[in-house]
């Protein structure tokens, strides 16, 4: 059974850090894409940033870009999500994201982690 479990949200002042990560269980996504969305509450789901399958290409939502930094740990099968500069808009449930399909770079993810809460006091 294919797992993607996050950790490392919390609760952290306007201008705090936090780094996420995303441990994959049940194969390996050495050669997929994976991402981190968020959603807050009555808002839509959003892609945050994405990372391609060699990890030599990152994208960054605008609303991010300059604060967050995506990264991975192919060897043990983990994502990163580096958090600076958090503001409270940043608040929201961020999800770990993975594509099925080998050698890709950016489309629909196949596979889900439960989300983690990250929450920023002004």
């Amino acid at each position: 059974q294919v797992q993607l479990v996050e950790s490392g949200g919390g609760l952290v002042q306007a201008g705090g850090s936090l780094r996420l990560s995303c441990a994959a269980s049940g194969r390996t996504f050495r050669r997929n894409a994976m991402a981190w969305f968020r959603q807050a509450p009555g808002k839509e789901r959003e892609s945050v940033a994405r990372i391609n399958w060699s990890g030599r290409n990152t994208d960054y939502a605008d609303s991010v870009q300059g604060r967050f930094t995506i990264s991975r740990d192919t060897a043990n099968n983990t994502v990163y999500l580096q958090m600076n500069s958090l503001k409270p808009e940043d608040t929201a449930v961020y999800y770990c994201a993975a594509r099925s399909l080998d050698y890709s770079d950016y489309g629909k993810y196949d596979y889900w982690g439960q989300g983690t809460q990250v929450t920023v006091s002004s």
